[in-house]
């Protein structure tokens, strides 16, 4: 851990480099944890990987990805929120919902280098971990467990993909609200009605009659 502050990317002193270094191992344990969940790393592996990590700590609102733009960094949300989005027919829509200890990223731009249509916007004031495709690629050249990592963090994000598929196409709307209450309950008080409305595939006059049945 020790090649956390390479870079000189925290050369600040006092009660503010306490209140960094707090959000940063907080932020990277988190990470850390997350990914025990799919492979245990190597100790070099988890050094090294932790040397690329780039702290951030960005306001609501600010933009991650924007529409048109090709996404070169994959970011693990230590504290916050963010949505991933896309206009259509002139609307605003909510395609994905990412929450603390989850990743943001536009899995198709990192991988492909094309631009996306979808932008990914802070929906909080976020601590986040950056990640680049760049460093990440020469980490996989490298460490045959971070390689691996890769590997199943992209199933992962497949097996979502298609699950938020069955759920709009198959799902009722009852059904795709209680997934929500039982998997992110937080959510409902966090993220405008609107933007839940429109991640759930329904209008926002369908949601309200919804939340009155519960």
């Amino acid at each position: 851990m020790g090649r956390l502050f390479s870079g000189g990317l925290f050369c600040i002193g006092g009660a503010g480099r306490r209140i960094a270094f707090s959000f940063i191992f907080g932020s990277v344990e988190s990470f850390f944890a997350y990914i025990a969940s799919f492979v245990r790393l190597s100790e070099e592996s988890r050094e090294e990987l932790t040397a690329v990590l780039r702290p951030m700590e960005l306001p609501k609102g600010h933009s991650l990805l924007r529409p048109g733009g090709v996404c070169k960094h994959f970011y693990f949300i230590g504290k916050g929120l963010s949505r991933t989005y896309y206009f259509k027919d002139g609307k605003d829509v909510t395609d994905w919902i990412s929450t603390e200890g989850s990743i943001a990223v536009s899995i198709i731009s990192f991988l492909t280098h094309q631009p996306d249509i979808r932008g990914i916007e802070l929906l909080e004031p976020s601590s986040l971990l950056a990640i680049s495709h760049t460093d990440l690629e020469q980490l996989y050249t490298r460490f045959h467990d971070i390689e691996r990592l890769g590997r199943l963090l992209i199933s992962a994000g497949i097996i979502q993909l298609q699950q938020r598929f069955d759920d709009l196409h198959f799902a009722s709307a009852h059904e795709r609200y209680q997934r929500l209450i039982d998997t992110t309950p937080s959510l409902i008080n966090r993220v405008p009605l609107g933007m839940i409305a429109s991640y759930l595939g329904i209008t926002q006059e369908t949601l309200s009659r919804i939340r009155a049945q519960h």
